[in-house]
């Protein structure tokens, strides 16, 4: 707010500029000049409103005989409106910050006239901070800090009416002014009074404003340290969410995982086991992550997250040898989306991961060859559903090439290029769970 004694002044010059007006003007009876005032008020005749608002400014009549309906607070509003109007129409910088200045005189008059049982304070911060934000420029003296102090008088009145009032308009004014003064533990203050009756764009301006304080991940982890021992509810498991991933980005993967759990046992929801399985996949748990998983898969609302899931699922199981499994798992997948290429090219890395599962290491054979086959099959049918991977999947169609059986492997074994050929337990026992047809090459 502008400082104490510019404040002063301006109250003794509007006193004095209205003092000859204590009496109706003209001799007028008070209801009489009201009327007058009330006339002008409504056709845009600012002089004639000014003249006889002036009048009522400074003798203050709580009320007018003969007129029930008087409000002398309406008044004041009125008369704020017609200063703010005369100036907009006003050509001399002079006088248009003279009306300026009276508009201001009489907001602040409103506060030394009426305490908070006759008026709502609220509202005249709020009257009081957007005439600072719209005409803090044309005032000697005042700036936006004005608008910003009344507007945070309004926070410390009631941070909720505050967080909904404008669908959050003016707490997102607040808080960009603090972020780029930076006043960062005033806007946290703020921010913590009202996040829970924020609205989504409101939020959204909370979350801005608070990473920009906090672009370290180590600050943000400290911040949010400090404040989860007092949270609960959704506002605990928003803070232990933001928590383990920031432990997981700044490499502390006990913290990361520990928190998770307890994350988890807030919340068993979708997002929350999803969440788990990742720590444990990527720490090489792949058992662990399967459990989670399976949840997530239970609790998935999309055909787009079942999708997702299921190939994770099936690359879990392919890390843990478990190729029939994995394999049973992509099936689900491309049964969801035939046209899902990744699928497919997980389908071909498990039946290649097998060929290596059931040699073990060994020289590769004529009927180990034969799954070579199934498994460019595979890769040819994710380039038919995904024509962008074709350069990738060309390479590795061309290095399993070099597995398949040979001319030599096809004529000692009787096999005709064109014919099909099951890959089942008549190749070998260890490939029995496959039972696929595929065409000879």
């Amino acid at each position: 707010m502008r400082n104490f004694a510019a404040g002063i002044i301006l109250l003794l010059s509007f006193s004095t500029l209205l003092h000859a007006q204590a009496e109706p003007p003209y001799g007028l009876g008070e209801l009489e000049a009201y009327s007058v005032f009330s006339d002008a008020y409504r056709t845009d005749d600012y002089e004639l409103a000014i003249q006889y608002g002036e009048w009522i400014i400074e003798s203050k009549p709580r009320t007018l005989e003969g007129y029930d309906n008087f409000s002398l607070e309406r008044q004041f509003e009125r008369m704020v409106e017609v200063y703010i109007a005369a100036a907009g129409e006003e050509s001399d910088p002079t006088q248009r910050a003279e009306y300026l200045e009276n508009a201001e005189a009489v907001i602040e008059e409103a506060f030394e006239t009426f305490n908070e049982d006759e008026i709502d304070y609220f509202e005249w911060y709020l009257r009081q901070g957007r005439f600072y934000q719209e005409h803090h420029g044309n005032i000697d003296g005042a700036s936006l800090d004005d608008a910003m102090e009344s507007y945070y008088n309004m926070y410390e009145m009631d941070a909720q009416r505050f967080a909904e009032e404008g669908d959050g308009y003016y707490a997102q004014v607040l808080l960009i002014t603090y972020e780029s003064d930076e006043r960062r533990e005033e806007a946290l203050e703020i921010i913590e009074g009202i996040e829970g009756y924020a609205s989504a764009e409101l939020q959204s301006t909370i979350d801005e404003v608070r990473e920009s304080f906090f672009q370290n991940p180590e600050e943000r982890i400290t911040f949010l340290e400090s404040r989860i021992e007092g949270a609960e509810g959704e506002e605990r498991g928003e803070i232990l969410g933001d928590l383990v991933d920031l432990y997981e980005q700044t490499g502390q993967d006990d913290k990361a995982l520990e928190t998770a759990l307890e994350l988890y046992e807030l919340n068993d929801n979708y997002e929350t086991a999803r969440k788990l399985a990742n720590i444990y996949i990527s720490e090489g748990d792949y058992q662990n992550g399967l459990n989670y998983l399976e949840e997530s898969l239970e609790k998935a609302e999309s055909p787009e997250d079942e999708k997702e899931i299921l190939l994770e699922i099936a690359e879990s199981y392919q890390q843990l040898e478990q190729l029939e499994q994995a394999r049973n798992f992509a099936q689900r997948a491309i049964d969801i989306d035939p046209d899902l290429a990744e699928a497919y090219t997980r389908m071909a890395s498990i039946y290649a991961a097998t060929v290596s599962h059931c040699t073990g290491g060994q020289a590769l054979d004529r009927d180990d060859r034969t799954v070579y086959w199934l498994v460019i099959d595979y890769l040819e049918q994710a380039k038919q559903a995904d024509p962008s991977l074709a350069a990738n999947v060309d390479n590795q169609i061309e290095s399993y090439e070099e597995a398949m059986p040979t001319a030599e492997d096809r004529f000692f074994n009787d096999w005709e290029q064109g014919e099909s050929i099951v890959i089942d337990g008549s190749i070998g026992e260890c490939y029995s769970w496959i039972n696929e047809t595929t065409t000879i090459r």
